[in-house]
């Protein structure tokens, strides 16, 4: 098949949505199929430009038996405000104009959805072109603006939230990740139209790293608690609250923090500050130094500002249950990384109005039967994150919206939705 993967991030980007798109890209490659990627030029999630091209200049490549077209777009100096993050979500589909009628129809597009303009992009080639479509939501962009504070007033919650729905509804297929963010897309595209459930995974490189780790499984929690945080910083993560409310308390822990985001400044100059040898910062970790951050944790952590976590599972879960690391979680329990932790018991999942979260991950932590359980878990749990089943079912959703095995008929999320293990 000749597939068009349209994703804002790729390659060499690593965080976000980056590693899932460039690896089903690497991945449908591998199995002969000719795959053409539309993205930008690297610059998340440092929110810089990282790359000397110039941002109106289309960049072609071929990395990894893959044609990537670069194409720019506005970088915002203050991602968090609502007009300058309009502006960078609009520059981008208004730049891959530029490549609406490039090169030759495609069997079918897959699009990677947190950004809204990206889908219009896709809807635009489905009716211009006539290429099917799979739009692949893995944040739900109206729900996470509005968690995170960004256009809360006036009317744009009701103007997004319309454009969002005929958008979806515009999608031959449309999946997404977690149960619950497929029950919460089920009634948000106009045609009501069934959502499949298609989980990311470990993508390949990192994957083979965490295979190569000792089994930590019964290995008992140091003194102190070392407890890793690592990936995105911005405003949807509360991190720089988290980190308040842990130095409020004399716990015995060690919160190391690896990555970079939008609020990443102030969490560095709060860490500088606040000179408390607990806590230490440095930048993102490479994924070998990652993996063995991840083995030497005793606990990773994962936070979710309250009302954003509808919207998105976070994917830096993955390689942590995959390493057998049980996780400490603040976050909404009605959202998918709630639903995740408490339905699969792969560690400690509290609301930010809990007091009483610490206390709850240090008898986790030092009870040898409950942590041992809870590793045990993880491992158990990273089964549903294997590759090569995520690929063959990829695959087998692009031949059904193409017309190449119009049989299959992947089964409705209620029937897949992940049991308690």
């Amino acid at each position: 098949m000749r597939i068009l993967v349209i994703s804002m991030l790729y390659e060499p980007d690593h965080a976000g949505i980056a590693p899932i798109a460039t690896d089903l890209a690497h991945g449908l490659a591998q199995r002969g199929h000719a795959v053409t990627v539309q993205t930008t030029h690297p610059f998340y999630p440092e929110w810089r430009r990282k790359s000397a091209d110039s941002p109106w200049r289309v960049r072609h490549e071929e990395l990894a038996g893959v044609s990537v077209e670069r194409y720019g777009l506005y970088v915002p100096a203050s991602p968090s405000r609502l007009l300058p993050r309009l502006v960078h979500e609009l520059s981008f589909p208004l730049s891959l104009l530029r490549g609406l009628f490039r090169g030759p129809r495609f069997d079918a597009v897959v699009v990677f959805c947190p950004l809204l303009g990206a889908v219009a992009y896709a809807a635009l080639r489905k009716l211009v072109r006539g290429e099917p479509l799979w739009i692949n939501v893995q944040d739900i962009p109206v729900d996470a603006a509005l968690g995170t504070g960004i256009g809360k007033n006036g009317l744009f919650p009701r103007a997004a939230a319309r454009v969002q729905s005929f958008l979806f509804g515009s999608a031959d297929l449309c999946s997404s990740i977690s149960p619950a963010m497929v029950e919460r897309l089920a009634g948000a595209s106009e045609r009501r139209r069934a959502v499949h459930l298609r989980p990311n995974w470990l993508c390949g490189t990192l994957a083979q790293a965490v295979d190569a780790l000792p089994d930590k499984v019964g290995r008992p929690a140091g003194t102190p608690l070392k407890l890793l945080y690592a990936g995105n910083i911005g405003r949807k993560q509360g991190l720089l609250e988290f980190c308040r409310r842990l130095a409020d308390t004399d716990a015995a822990v060690e919160l190391r923090i690896h990555g970079d985001g939008a609020e990443a400044p102030a969490l560095r100059e709060w860490v500088t500050a606040r000179g408390d040898a607990r806590f230490r910062m440095g930048e993102f970790l490479d994924e070998s130094a990652f993996v063995r951050a991840l083995h030497e944790t005793d606990l990773f952590v994962i936070t979710e500002q309250s009302g954003s976590g509808a919207s998105f599972l976070p994917s830096k879960l993955i390689p942590c249950v995959a390493s057998g690391t049980p996780v400490l979680c603040l976050c909404d329990g009605s959202g998918p990384l709630g639903q995740e932790v408490r339905a699969h018991e792969l560690g400690i999942q509290s609301e930010w109005e809990d007091e009483h979260w610490l206390a709850a991950a240090l008898a986790l932590a030092h009870d040898p039967v409950r942590l041992r359980r809870a590793q045990e878990n993880c491992l158990r749990h990273a089964r549903a994150y294997r590759r090569e089943p995520a690929l063959d079912e990829s695959e087998q959703l692009l031949r059904r919206i193409t017309g190449q095995d119009p049989e299959l008929r992947p089964a409705p999320v209620a029937a897949r939705v992940p049991t308690r293990s």
